[in-house]
């Protein structure tokens, strides 16, 4: 396991020293860039919100905005990037993250894995094909037992420390909407269902219905989308908030989260946004999706309607055409 650390974070070191440090871009061809994907897709009517929760069926639809980040602390966006939509499935990165500073990344690998599962998303057969343990902590089996593994005495303990990661690689506080965890937490029967396979093959170690609680009250927390933008250029430039200036994770673990998220990101549709795009991203159901250029910059947009694999439409069409005009994929070097 050493040895795939030592070779993942090589990994990194060798994309990254592809990229400039900065973007060969100027911020007029930032802001470009960002004004056409914008104006390209805003009037785009594909897709609809997710409406299992009532609170996400009655969001703005119409709300569209797309914010990049540089390594270097630069913002630029365009539309409306001050509304707060759920963060729902993208919290799993960085509870993620919090588990792997706490106890490496050996410890996400070992217990529940990284492979995709090649199932949908909340699957019970998953866990049952594997006893759980080829699992991935981008799908709910895997997020769940991430978040039982977050060290804590108490429910309150745990959750401050998850809530403070995410702030820290967001540079502000951020808060739960109630609106959104009550009723979730009143209908998360199947999570409850996973939670208790997972402990039931030794994954989650205690508390299961706990750790679902938890989980649950982590995918309500309120983002917009320059919020995102700051936790995806967190991760690009290593595990330091180039906002803030403050070191939020080990730079050594940044290789293996990113890897996870570019495994199963995008729920069944991963593959095809990495082919697309080479990003690492993470999406939620809320309508967020945010992305890392290594080394160069975090970008996210938000746009509440979903395909059918649950991924906002514009979302992925403009950080895909934003990232392709600032040379964002970092498996397409140029020569020198």
């Amino acid at each position: 396991m050493k040895r795939f650390r030592d070779l993942m974070v090589v990994s990194l070191v060798l994309v990254v020293g592809l990229a400039p440090a900065a973007l060969a871009q100027s911020p007029a061809e930032i802001e470009a860039a960002l004004k056409s994907a914008h104006a390209r897709y805003k009037d785009l009517k594909e897709g609809a919100n997710a409406d299992y929760i009532p609170a996400l069926a009655k969001v703005d639809p119409n709300i569209f905005g797309i914010v990049v980040v540089t390594t270097d602390g630069k913002v630029y966006t365009v539309g409306d990037v001050t509304s707060e939509v759920s963060i729902q499935s993208i919290s799993k990165v960085f509870t993620m993250a919090r588990v792997m500073e706490e106890q490496g990344p050996e410890a996400i690998a070992s217990n529940m894995g990284v492979d995709a599962t090649g199932q949908v998303f909340n699957s019970i057969v998953a866990v049952e094909q594997h006893k759980g343990a080829e699992m991935n902590a981008m799908v709910n089996p895997g997020a769940i037992t991430a978040t039982s593994m977050v060290k804590g005495a108490t429910s309150e303990e745990i959750w401050g420390s998850i809530i403070g990661t995410y702030s820290d690689f967001d540079g502000r506080k951020l808060s739960v909407n109630q609106e959104v965890y009550k009723p979730e937490a009143e209908t998360n029967q199947r999570n409850q269902a996973i939670a208790m396979l997972m402990y039931a093959y030794g994954h989650i170690k205690a508390e299961p219905l706990r750790a679902t609680d938890i989980y649950t009250r982590q995918c309500s927390v309120n983002v917009n989308a320059k919020d995102l933008a700051v936790m995806a250029a967190t991760l690009a430039n290593g595990g330091k908030n180039p906002l803030t200036g403050k070191q939020v994770i080990n730079t050594q673990n940044v290789p293996e989260i990113l890897a996870v998220m570019a495994t199963a990101g995008l729920y069944d549709d991963s593959g095809k946004w990495l082919f697309s795009t080479g990003l690492p991203a993470k999406s939620g159901v809320g309508g967020g999706i945010l992305a890392v250029s290594p080394g160069k910059f975090g970008i996210a947009a938000i746009a509440p309607p979903l395909d059918k694999a649950g991924n906002s439409v514009k979302a992925q069409k403009a950080i895909a055409d934003v990232s392709n005009a600032l040379g964002g994929n970092p498996y397409a070097p140029k020569p020198r």
